[in-house]
């Protein structure tokens, strides 16, 4: 039998309000009547670190943006993953968000924010992008359901050509933007072309041993960066 409890909710952007569930081990997270997260369906999340920062595992002093905190997995997946004197700052706007992180989901995901090379912003992802420029070796961006955003329109604006050429401008040189969706979006990937990018769209699963490759990432380059 499912046991649903509510552990707690914040009103969010848009009139909307965000909701924590638990069912039975579980975690949910909705806003409205949308199911924006679970704690079983993670592993695109990872696939999202993984591919995001392939190019810099080995760097020594690799910078790192991680916008949406979500419930931690990609966090901690970057954790793992970077040298020790790794540089990873996470910009999540919702507070509640980072607060369940806390109280809830570190025993599901290590607990990343403790780490020492973390700093976390309560904040618009645009709001270091903009301040930064040419600062970061990645960018990895899962907000809302990428860039079909569906819980918060002004996430739309992160996905623009405007957002798009301000993310390649926070990048080095041969720095990434990498981007999770929920699916495929050719006008997305219309716009990078207009913007001159090299990119590769990477179907990933869902959750681990899932059959089928139901989630999204795409990995994104100047032209050029890589020979």
């Amino acid at each position: 039998m499912k046991v649903f409890e509510e552990l707690d909710r914040a009103a969010v952007l848009d009139n909307n309000v965000m909701r924590l569930v638990k069912r039975n081990d579980e975690y949910l997270i909705y806003v409205g009547r949308e199911e924006l997260m679970t704690s079983r369906a993670h592993e695109s999340e990872l696939e999202l670190a993984r591919l995001g920062c392939a190019h810099i595992t080995r760097r020594r002093h690799p910078r790192v943006v991680v916008g949406g905190l979500g419930m931690g997995y990609t966090l901690s997946e970057v954790v793992q993953i970077l040298r020790p004197e790794a540089e990873i700052v996470v910009a999540e706007m919702i507070a509640a968000v980072v607060r369940w992180n806390k109280l809830y989901f570190g025993a599901l995901n290590g607990s990343p924010l403790e780490d020492e090379r973390v700093s976390c912003k309560v904040c618009d992802v645009r709001e270091i992008i903009h301040k930064n420029p040419g600062m970061f070796d990645a960018i990895l961006l899962d907000v809302d359901n990428g860039p079909a955003a569906l819980t918060h329109s002004g996430n739309n604006q992160l996905y623009t050509r405007e957002g798009i050429r301000a993310c390649m401008q926070a990048l080095k040189s041969d720095g990434t933007l990498s981007v999770w969706s929920a699916s495929v979006e050719p006008s997305f990937e219309k716009r990078l072309r207009g913007e001159n990018l090299d990119f590769k769209l990477h179907p990933v699963p869902a959750y681990k041993g899932a059959k089928g490759r139901a989630r999204y990432v795409w990995v994104i380059s100047r032209s050029g960066a890589y020979g």
